[in-house]
Order: structure tokens, then C-alpha cells, then sequence
């Protein structure tokens, strides 16, 4: 089973116990056999996206409803097992993403005080960082309105436009999470 097939196997099963639907209703109404959807709810169906469409009409919501997190799951990345990728003038070790009606990225970076850290291009409309300063001194925000951080400071700022990570005088550790708006938040089935 796939982290993809298991989300919507999570989804259907929740949205089909939120509208009191039997497995065998939710089928017909589908146009699928109950076999088809049962496979599915066991995250074994690999669906179609002609499938998800169906099956999401017949809860009365839309596919990405059924391709999308609600909720948490629990994920634990060991510092033993983790990767190290070149970038924002240092290094990045990806934490997380999370797709929804947004897109979350969570990283640690590392910066390098040798590496210029050329401002990075501007993110998405409507794209925030959240910067929380582990260790060390560093510069960061928009071309032009950067601020200082140290050790345990904490700093959101639009990631829309041009921006700077930069470690001061020694190596720096941050921990960034960065949201990319993408689609409006999905509201709950109701029959009124």
C-alpha cells in the first residue's frame, strides 16, 4: 500500500461514516462495484482519477477532497537517517510536506557563513516563512527589510517577494516552514 493509496482509502472511509452511506450505497451511487470500492477503502484499489471523481460526486464533494490530509499522522525522520540537500546559501534537511488546501514545507537549514546567501526569488502568491533560529546569528527576510536573529528568535515574513537567508559570523541552524496557499479550504458535507 502506498501513502497515496492508504490517504484515500482514510478519506473515503471517513466521508462515507460521515454520510451514513453503506459501502454497497456509496457503490451504486458511484457506478462502481462494492468489490471495486471495498479494494479502495483497504488501499488496495490504486483508483483512477475517473474513479475519485465518481465516488467524490457520490459523497457530494469534489476529488481533491479525497487526495487531501485532514488530520495528522504521526512521522518520525531519525537525525541518523537524515539527508542534507545544497541550497539558501547552506544546506537543508526537508522535514515535511504536507498538501491540503495549501502546501506546507517544513525544513531545518543549516547556513554556511562562507556561502554568500544570495537572496533567494520570490515564492507563490501569498507564500510565508516562519523562521525559528536554533543556533547562531543570522539575517534573514525581504531584500531590503531583513532582520537579525539569534538563538531562539522567531520571525514570519511574506515569502512573495525576494528574500535572504544569511548565517553571521559562525554557522546558523534554523528550523522554516513555509506555506503555499493553493486551494480554498474544503467545507464539511451538509445536507441542508
Amino acid at each position: 500500500m502506498t501513502d497515496y493509496d492508504d490517504l484515500v482509502a482514510r478519506n473515503v472511509k471517513r466521508l462515507r461514516g460521515e454520510r451514513n452511506l453503506s459501502m454497497a450505497a456509496l457503490a451504486g451511487q458511484a457506478g462502481l462495484s462494492k468489490q471495486t470500492l471495498s479494494k479502495i477503502e483497504q488501499g488496495q484499489g490504486n483508483p483512477t482519477l475517473g474513479t475519485l471523481e465518481a465516488i467524490s460526486m457520490a459523497l457530494g464533494t469534489n476529488a481533491r477532497a479525497l487526495i487531501t490530509e485532514w488530520g495528522s499522522s504521526i512521522r518520525i525522520q531519525s537525525a541518523s537517517g537524515a539527508q542534507w540537500i545544497p541550497g539558501h546559501g547552506g544546506e537543508t534537511r526537508m522535514l515535511e510536506q504536507l498538501y491540503g488546501s495549501g502546501y506546507v514545507r517544513t525544513s531545518v537549514v543549516r547556513l554556511d557563513p562562507t556561502q554568500s546567501g544570495a537572496s533567494s526569488e520570490a515564492l507563490s502568491s501569498g507564500s510565508i516563512h516562519q523562521v525559528y533560529l536554533i543556533e547562531g546569528h543570522a539575517e534573514v527576510g525581504p531584500v531590503g527589510r531583513t532582520v537579525q536573529l539569534t538563538s531562539g528568535d522567531y520571525v514570519k515574513f511574506p515569502a512573495d517577494v525576494a528574500h535572504v537567508f544569511r548565517a553571521l559570523h559562525e554557522s546558523a541552524l534554523m528550523h522554516l516552514v513555509t506555506s503555499f496557499p493553493q486551494v480554498p479550504q474544503l467545507s464539511a458535507f451538509s445536507n441542508e
